[in-house]
């Protein structure tokens, strides 16, 4: 059981604490670098960097008054600097610390969700393998269809699972950006060479060109990409839940000593996790259609975004936090019925080698349409009566001139229509 939950790691990411840190941050590099300029003197630079701090009690006292957070911010890191502190702040407005900070934060949350999904990769990786050539059913709308292995399925969402660790990659690297370029983004009373400097010592890169905020389709990329991230655990969830239902149970969640499913029936063994995970999702979906919202601004700012991240940024990363570790332990403690999916399987009586059939017909020179014409009509009586589809098959004198006894035995090889297994976990590296 990995349990790997990194839930407090990630709160504390978007604490109070944190985001005021980040403030400070960034305040205080931008007066070391306005001091390496000569904008700043020395000796303030020393004073500022010895003294400056913050109390958040003291902040949330003065935000009565001001109702200006970024003002009370700055109202209590004076109060602990003193006259140096006139050189806080210089030249600068609300947001070029805000989204600065902001950025380091989504940076941050951003690689914490990469080592989840690394970590879910691992388990998927390990679990895809064990069950490589574990023969199950594969259905389409809902129906068996032909012979697939759980490993497949598995494999499937591994390859699905890299391409999200490449997006989110992106995605951060989208969202590296700061900007120290005043009120209106004109660096009217900064220099760009100030930004460089800055973001340069926090990690970033400069915004090339700003408003008096990062421009929001870099944050609505970031959460749209947490929703497909999302939206992937939710397909694995919906699978699982199927594959859990009574009439199928080709695999279950696991189910722990002492754990209930039901208030009223003691019989239950719920898929209680896939369906947090899928509920879950939607919830990041809908963060994510806020982040398109706040793209469009008035003119080059307004704050009707800013209410809406203080929800949607640190609650999309502590949920996507949460689903990837939920996800992780769910495939790695994964029961899996090898014998019901045989048993499945063989439900149909060998309808799902339908299609070797019509292809070996159709090699021996029939038509597509004739060929499908006889199977189908075979397939229909099968699933009325109930007989073997093979014998049934090996009955019909039309298929029988056409394909001797062992070529319709062919036809219904598992081990045939399974073939490129091998091939396919190559190709995804596995």
């Amino acid at each position: 059981m990995i349990k790997r939950y990194t839930l407090p790691e990630m709160g504390k990411i978007w604490s109070q604490e944190n985001r005021y840190r980040k403030w400070l941050d960034v305040e205080l590099a931008v007066c070391e670098v306005q001091t390496e300029r000569g904008v700043i003197p020395k000796e303030a630079w020393e004073e500022i960097r010895s003294k400056a701090d913050f109390d958040s009690q003291r902040i949330d006292e003065i935000e009565t008054t001001v109702q200006h957070d970024v003002i009370a911010f700055l109202t209590s890191v004076a109060e602990k600097v003193g006259p140096a502190s006139r050189y806080i702040h210089l030249g600068m407005t609300s947001s070029d610390m805000l989204d600065t900070a902001t950025s380091l934060q989504l940076k941050e949350a951003g690689e914490l969700l990469l080592k989840d999904l690394e970590d879910l990769r691992r388990v998927l990786a390990r679990r895809a393998v064990e069950f490589k050539h574990t023969v199950c059913i594969g259905r389409s709308h809902g129906i068996h269809a032909e012979p697939t292995t759980f490993g497949l399925k598995l494999a499937l969402w591994y390859d699905e699972a890299g391409r999200n660790i490449q997006r989110l990659k992106e995605a951060i690297e989208g969202i590296r950006v700061g900007m120290i370029s005043g009120a209106i983004g004109t660096f009217a009373h900064l220099d760009p060479i100030i930004e460089e400097g800055v973001c340069k010592k926090l990690g970033l890169k400069p915004a090339p060109v700003s408003t008096q905020v990062v421009q929001r389709d870099r944050h609505a990329h970031y959460l749209n990409v947490l929703a497909v991230i999302g939206a992937s655990l939710e397909k694995i969830a919906v699978e699982i839940r199927h594959l859990q239902r009574t009439e199928v149970l080709e695999a279950e969640e696991y189910f722990s000593k002492g754990q209930k499913g039901s208030s009223a029936m003691p019989h239950k063994r719920n898929p209680i996790t896939c369906e947090r995970i899928a509920g879950l999702a939607r919830l990041l979906r809908s963060n994510a259609v806020a982040g398109l919202e706040n793209v469009a601004l008035w003119h080059e700012r307004d704050i009707s975004h800013s209410s809406v991240e203080r929800v949607i940024l640190p609650d999309s990363t502590i949920l996507l936090n949460y689903i990837l570790c939920k996800t992780t332990d769910l495939i790695d403690q994964l029961l899996v019925y090898p014998g019901k999916m045989k048993q499945n399987l063989e439900m149909t009586r060998g309808l799902i080698f339908s299609q070797p059939l019509l292809l070996a017909l159709v090699q021996k020179g029939l038509s597509r349409e004739e060929a499908y014409g006889l199977v189908q009509d075979e397939a229909m009586a099968c699933w009325k009566s109930g007989e073997h589809f093979q014998n049934r098959v090996q009955k019909n004198k039309r298929i029988g001139e056409i394909l001797s006894s062992d070529e319709i035995e062919k036809c219904f090889d598992l081990d045939n229509q399974l073939r490129n297994v091998d091939k396919i976990f190559k190709r995804v590296n596995l």
